[in-house]
């Protein structure tokens, strides 16, 4: 009997019975028998690998299990609280002796037969489109946001349909706009809309979902048979001490998706490693699980080399996540000073919660394109405008907090100059 599912798939993935051979073959596999393949042509059963590469490749699905089994164990770890995660004191002068992220967490240990390995974020949500969309249909995400969920939408004939976050001195999710949307689309006005992406803390904003939206959200996902795909790169990067940020991974009442990987964790975005945890209720996480199989089976696991190397990459984490919270958070600190220290203090900082970005506002008279242009042309410096994230207004400029301490001062001073000079 098949599982009981509220999410609707793409009809997209073939989830067909098996023919007569595949079914005697799963049969025996399932009574323990081993068979003599006449079709074998993996050459590595046949004692043909090559010197630098000796291993035996047996292709599953979702990624080596050992490797899998290693990450769940870091994730169930992190999710208890442990060492495996840094946590929240503060600022640069209070994190020397953070030794364990506990808000968000679900406390439930990762099941790795749950976890799919991928080269990046963006296999991950090439996949979950296809899973969950037929060509033509949508998902929800957020504005102001990076363009790569449109971008890869594109490529897999899907719409991404914007729902708004506001900001008041900080930012929050329109909840009532996305109820407005979905009705719209329940009504058949708009193609439709399939699962709701979260990206948490956002980028460029910087802003966690925080528990009354995240509630509010889950619930609403539960009114319409969304699926929930959470963009978590950035959470292990505050850069304040918050109350009740909200891991949406590990998520059990509606079909979840969490998101994660090395690009951001171990700043290292060469590793090509990323992850999809799936969780929810059983019926739809069984659902789900046998059709990712086919969409992973079809596009082959991740490379048994780079995944020999998820342990020892998992080991670097704690130490990573200091130094890059110690970089981010000091280089705000610096940047709140050159702007209060700014003669004119006409640029502004928009409150950033986490990650790596923050956005400056700054008078909308000056032209956000020829503010970098300008910057480009007369102190070889750049930067993203607003409206490569679809600001809602001119007048905002995106920087990271990433460089060297004394090139950031430098920047910051040459932007702040242009501005002053361009007013």
């Amino acid at each position: 009997m098949r599982p009981v599912t509220s999410v609707r798939f793409s009809h997209r993935v073939d989830i067909s019975e098996p023919n007569p051979i595949v079914a005697a073959q799963n049969v025996a596999k399932r009574a323990g028998r081993t068979l003599y393949q006449l079709n074998d042509s993996n050459p590595t059963h046949h004692g043909l690998a090559p010197r630098s590469v000796p291993q035996e490749y047996n292709a599953d699905p979702r990624g080596p299990v050992a490797a899998r089994r290693a990450l769940a164990e870091f994730l169930s770890a992190r999710a208890r609280g442990s060492d495996a995660e840094l946590e929240v004191q503060g600022r640069p002068a209070d994190i020397a002796d953070d030794t364990s992220l506990t808000f968000g967490a679900a406390g439930e240990s990762v099941d790795p037969a749950r976890l799919y390995l991928t080269s990046s974020t963006s296999q991950a949500y090439s996949w979950l489109m296809k899973l969950l969309c037929d060509p033509g249909e949508a998902v929800l995400c957020p504005t102001p946001g990076y363009p790569l969920i449109e971008s890869i939408g594109r490529l897999e004939g899907v719409r991404a349909v914007t729902y708004p976050l506001r900001y008041d001195g900080s930012w929050t999710i329109d909840v009532p706009e996305i109820e407005r949307t979905l009705e719209r689309n329940r009504a058949g006005t708009e193609p439709q809309i399939r699962a709701l992406i979260l990206i948490n803390p956002n980028n460029p904003t910087g802003s966690y979902v925080g528990e009354h939206d995240y509630e509010a959200l889950v619930a609403v996902c539960e009114r319409y048979d969304l699926a929930i795909i959470a963009d978590e790169v950035f959470f292990d990067f505050p850069l304040l001490p918050l109350e009740t940020p909200h891991r949406a991974a590990g998520e059990s009442r509606v079909l979840t998706f969490g998101l994660d990987g090395f690009s951001k964790m171990l700043a290292a975005p060469h590793a090509k490693v990323g992850w999809i945890q799936v969780s929810g209720p059983e019926g739809d996480v069984a659902a789900a699980l046998r059709r990712l199989d086919v969409i992973a089976d079809d596009f082959l696991p991740m490379s048994g080399i780079i995944a020999e190397q998820i342990p020892g990459m998992l080991a670097e984490v704690p130490a990573q996540l200091l130094r890059i919270r110690e970089r981010t958070r000091n280089n705000l600190v610096s940047l709140e000073e050159a702007l209060a220290a700014s003669d004119s203090g006409v640029v502004s900082l928009l409150q950033p919660e986490g990650g790596w970005n923050v956005l400056l506002r700054f008078p909308s008279v000056i032209d956000e394109t020829e503010l970098v242009t300008t910057l480009i042309e007369q102190h070889a410096t750049t930067a993203q405008p607003g409206y490569f994230f679809d600001m809602v207004s001119n007048g905002y400029i995106a920087v990271s907090l990433l460089p060297e301490p004394e090139e950031f001062r430098k920047g910051i001073a040459t932007l702040l100059t242009e501005v002053d000079e361009l007013l």
